[in-house]
């Protein structure tokens, strides 16, 4: 098991705080297991068994507790006297009109609330407005390179190829045999598509939800809008409309398995309305609809930075520049990081489309393009770096920088 050190230093820096704690993220992307860790760190520092109460949802045992009244009195029912007592909520979207429970909880001294979900609409609408104020929410994804690698050990690079093609679901890492990789993964992408957007949003047909889902998974990466998603189904014959895309986008990041990027006008300062793009929560999920696909690999890559740059605290857009393009634009208060994102820029001409729009921004604030290539082309105070090097912080122009 891989500690995943990052948001358990969140969850440690906010223990005891009069806050209540919700970690969120897809399904299976390491939730639960961020709980177990927080709650034996609770113990190594001396909270007794008896100060922990912890409910899994999805577990058969607690189906009676799927009653907000219910919940809130087995809880009560269970405080350690005289001492504060850590209650931990995994799943708790399941409960029915759960936020009433939970905040009549958090307005006990003497009790440290922490809940996980796998869908954003439990922070929507009366929780949002019920609790407002009183939570911090910790978003969580998918292994990084990093953990993966801390997983599995061994050589880097062929820790590398491994995650390109698994991706970052922790149980992948442990899978040898590709059918129960697959296996795994279907039950993951199916059980979101049925329970986190089909049973939730009550969406009739789930056969163009999946048609959308492929269209948009096969686009990673790619300007794309509603109206284009709807044109280009119609045209493969199945009739439907930008609103009811706009739909199911909206569901699909929801379930945290779908994320968008606007774009920011650089010269201008200001962010755009249109001409998003999406970049998925794993790409071995996208493997799994579409197989592999190697002249895809620019776009693969460009998804695993946009989640890592998600990881270290930065706001992501795409960067426009007259008519030029950046891949990313990576915002944490004051500091601004400009990236370009390629599989190989050996090439010269691939070289000079990548560096130019980098060229064109005046300002100070640091410029990478980050390349598969072993060997660096760096220019004008603008740096090539390897990915391995990026994601695990090994080039001396990146490692000791501080991340969220």
């Amino acid at each position: 098991m891989v500690k995943r050190k990052g948001y358990l230093e969140k969850l440690i820096q906010l223990k005891d705080k009069q806050i209540i704690k919700v970690v969120t993220g897809v399904r299976r992307c390491g939730k639960s297991t961020l709980l177990e860790q927080f709650q034996d760190y609770l113990k190594e520092q001396g909270v007794s068994g008896g100060q922990i109460i912890s409910l899994n949802f999805e577990k058969l045992e607690n189906e009676p507790l799927l009653e907000y009244h219910a919940l809130y009195h087995y809880v009560m029912e269970r405080l350690a006297a005289g001492k504060k007592t850590y209650v931990f909520l995994d799943e708790i979207q399941m409960v029915p009109d759960f936020q009433k429970a939970v905040d009549s909880l958090f307005i006990n001294e003497n009790i440290d609330v922490y809940m996980t979900g796998s869908n954003a609409y439990m922070l929507s609408g009366e929780l949002a407005t019920l609790l407002s104020g009183r939570y911090i929410e910790i978003k969580m994804l998918p292994l990084s390179f990093a953990e993966y690698f801390e997983l599995v050990g061994g050589d880097k690079r062929d820790a590398w190829n491994s995650y390109l093609k698994k991706g970052g679901f922790p149980y992948t890492a442990f899978i040898e045999n590709e059918d129960i990789e697959k296996d795994y993964l279907s039950g993951i992408y199916n059980t979101v598509l049925l329970k986190d957007i089909v049973d939730r949003r009550k969406f009739q047909d789930v056969t163009l939800l999946e048609s959308v889902i492929r269209f948009l998974f096969d686009n990673i990466g790619n300007i794309v809008s509603s109206k284009k998603i709807a044109d280009s189904l119609t045209s493969y014959g199945r009739k439907t409309t930008s609103a009811t895309m706009e739909k199911y986008i909206n569901a699909l990041m929801e379930s945290f398995i779908l994320y968008r990027a606007g774009r920011y006008d650089i010269k201008g300062k200001q962010y755009l309305k249109s001409m998003e793009k999406y970049y998925l929560v794993d790409v071995g999920l996208r493997r799994l609809l579409l197989g592999d696909r190697n002249s895809d690999i620019g776009h693969i890559l460009e998804n695993i930075v946009y989640l890592e740059l998600l990881r270290r605290g930065y706001r992501v857009s795409i960067g426009k520049v007259n008519n030029l393009e950046i891949d990313f634009v990576a915002e944490s208060g004051d500091e601004k990081v400009y990236y370009q994102v390629s599989a190989s820029v050996l090439d010269p001409n691939t070289f000079q489309r990548e560096i130019t729009p980098l060229k064109k921004v005046s300002d100070n604030y640091p410029k990478y393009i980050i390349t598969m290539d072993e060997m660096s082309m760096n220019e004008d105070g603008i740096r090539q770096i390897n990915v391995i090097d990026f994601l695990l912080e090994e080039n001396e122009f990146i490692s000791g920088k501080k991340y969220s």
